[in-house]
Order: structure tokens, then sequence, then C-alpha cells
């Protein structure tokens, strides 16, 4: 699935550490942000999701299919907002942190994402991505075999209901956003910030609906924004999933663990067809961002035409990626996830013992 890279006359193969560190110099030089793009990203993704909006709610008089037919689109948009939200809290959407976080934080309102809260759990995520000593927040649980075969029968239950995909990518993204969001889960003892993310976000939500409610009506607020919003989370968590969740990824103990090796070899490079690229906002070419955060998602593209070693790197397609839902185990022998279906056959048991 992942494909190999060839050496350019720019960078040698990322082969080895040292290597790896070598893309991020060779990457810095993309991190400057421009002011204007910025604004232009924000301002056509905020106006093409009202405009959905109002459109959605001028279609109830007309057909509530017509109005569920903008569904997909708005969704998209919101879910592009987030991922606008996410550059500002890597610091890369602006060269103004200040405007970086005040930004952040208003698109965090219409995301249900506290943004001060978020941006510290996903810079845990990224300080250790791959290490297998490391895992927890910010990350999808994922389990060794060792782990899980050394674990009691109802833990074995409860870890296959989490990875199952209704759980993961509908019940689970509704979880997060609309109710585990509301509290600083797993920051609640490190100080003030994290609980005046959630709070202020919590206040701005409820002014947000209750003005859209009072607009458009409760019922019709409800009918437009609940299967967009369900819907944009899904997406989201389906797009994390693929870009650490794949047969070829790289996970190593913390001895062995490099940061930028990591980046590179346990990133995925998702390459969707353009009008998705659009709305993931690049998202996709995620090992060149584990390398380097600073990079606006604009510029990803760019990044990727003048080193076009890089592209083949950890590369799944649309239709790849659905091959890598039932990838739910690391083999730390073979170095690679495998499904429940693969331990089974390898150890030659009935299926009720798993």
């Amino acid at each position: 699935m992942a494909g190999n890279i060839h050496p350019s006359a720019s960078a040698q193969v990322p082969g080895s550490v040292l290597e790896a560190r070598q893309w991020t110099k060779i990457l810095a030089r993309y991190q400057q942000p421009s002011a204007a793009r910025s604004i232009f990203e924000i301002a056509i993704t905020a106006g093409l999701f009202l405009l959905c909006w109002v459109l959605m709610w001028l279609s109830l008089g007309v057909s509530v299919w017509l109005c569920f037919a903008l569904v997909l689109p708005a969704a998209g948009l919101l879910m592009r907002l987030f991922l606008i939200q996410h550059d500002c809290g890597h610091g890369s959407f602006f060269a103004n942190r200040a405007v970086n976080d005040w930004v952040g934080r208003v698109i965090g309102v219409f995301t249900l994402t506290p943004y001060d809260f978020w941006k510290r759990t996903h810079a845990i995520h990224h300080a250790g991505s791959g290490n297998l000593d490391r895992r927890g927040l910010g990350d999808i649980d994922t389990l060794t075999i060792r782990e899980y075969e050394a674990l009691t029968p109802r833990r074995r239950l409860l870890y296959r209901v989490y990875r199952n995909p209704i759980v993961l990518f509908v019940i689970g993204p509704a979880y997060q956003f609309f109710l585990q969001h509301r509290l600083p889960i797993g920051l609640m003892r490190r100080g003030w910030v994290p609980w005046v993310s959630t709070m202020a976000t919590n206040a701005g939500i409820v002014v947000l609906v209750a003005g859209a409610m009072w607009l458009a009506g409760v019922k019709e607020f409800l009918i437009i924004h609940l299967p967009i919003t369900m819907l944009a989370t899904s997406i989201g968590v389906w797009l994390f999933y693929v870009q650490h969740q794949y047969e070829e990824t790289q996970w190593d103990m913390d001895g062995n663990w490099s940061r930028h090796q990591a980046a590179l070899h346990g990133s995925s490079h998702y390459d969707l067809p353009a009008v998705l690229r659009w709305f993931t906002a690049n998202i996709g070419v995620h090992h060149v961002h584990h390398l380097s955060s600073r990079i606006p998602f604009y510029r990803l593209n760019k990044v990727l035409r003048d080193h076009p070693e890089l592209a083949g790197v950890g590369r799944i397609t649309l239709g790849e990626s659905i091959r890598c839902v039932p990838l739910v185990l690391w083999d730390e022998d073979a170095r690679r996830l495998i499904s429940f279906r693969e331990l089974r056959r390898r150890a030659g048991a009935p299926k009720s013992e798993f």
C-alpha cells in the first residue's frame, strides 16, 4: 500500500533518523504564511458554509430531501473550518500567534472544539505519535498483539467494541464533540487554561445555538444542523484514523523511537481526488504535516510538487483506505497493523476465543 521514495537532487532517500531530520530543514522554507491567502481561505470556507446553511433552511419549505441533499457539502465545509482551526493551533495560519489563537477560539465555537484545550492535547499527539510508550491523549487507542492477548475476556470484548466501525466512526465522534469536549477530559488537573477554554467555548455555543434557533426556529435548526455536525465529526475522525492507522505505519518503543522517523513513516499520504483535497484542506499530506507542522495547509501541495519523491511515502488512495478499517492490532514482530481475523488465522483458533 505504501510506496517507496526515490532519491532526487534536493534530498536523499529518508531511510534513517538523520535523513528524516534533513527533511525538516528542507521543509522550513514553506512555513511562512500569507495573511491575504489565510483570510481568503477563512472567508471562502465560512461564506460557503453560511450559504449552504441558508439554502438548507430555505429549502425546508420546498422539500426536506432537498435540504438533506446539501448536508454533505455543508459538513465538508464545517470540517474545513475545523482544519483551519487545526492550522491555527500549530501557529501556521498567521504569522502572529495572538491572531492564530483568537481565530482558532472563534472557529472552535462552530466546531464544538475548545481551542486551547484541543491545542494542548493535539500537541501531545504530535510529540508522541508512533511511540508505543506514549499512547493515550489525542490518539485512537491501539493495542499490540501481546497487550491484547494479556487482557481478560471482558477487556478484549470492550476493545473489540471500541474498534467496531460503528462505534469508532459514528457513536465515538458524536460522543467526543457533543459531550466529551464540554469538559477538559484528560487535562482537568492541568490548571485553569483548559477549564477557561472549555467553559468559554460552551458559553459561545449556547449563544450561537440560541441565536440560530431564534432566527431559524428550533425544529428547523435541529433538522439542519444536527446532520451537518454529525457527518462532519464522523468524517473528521475517519481522516484522523487513516492518517495513522494503515498497514505499513511505523510504531516503536521509546528507546527506538524517533520523532522525525515517526513523522515521515508513521503518518500517511492520503492521496485524495482534487475536490476532496480542497474540502479536507490537504490534511491528507499528513507525513509532511508531521515533519513540519508550521506549514500552512495551502502550501502542502507545493511541497509535493517541488519534492515529488515525498508523494510516494505512505501513500494510500481513497479505495485503499477502506482496507485500513479492520487493522486493529500492532504486530511488534512483523512491524505492521493486523486485523482480528489475521490474529485468529495465525492461532488457528475458533472465533469465540478472540
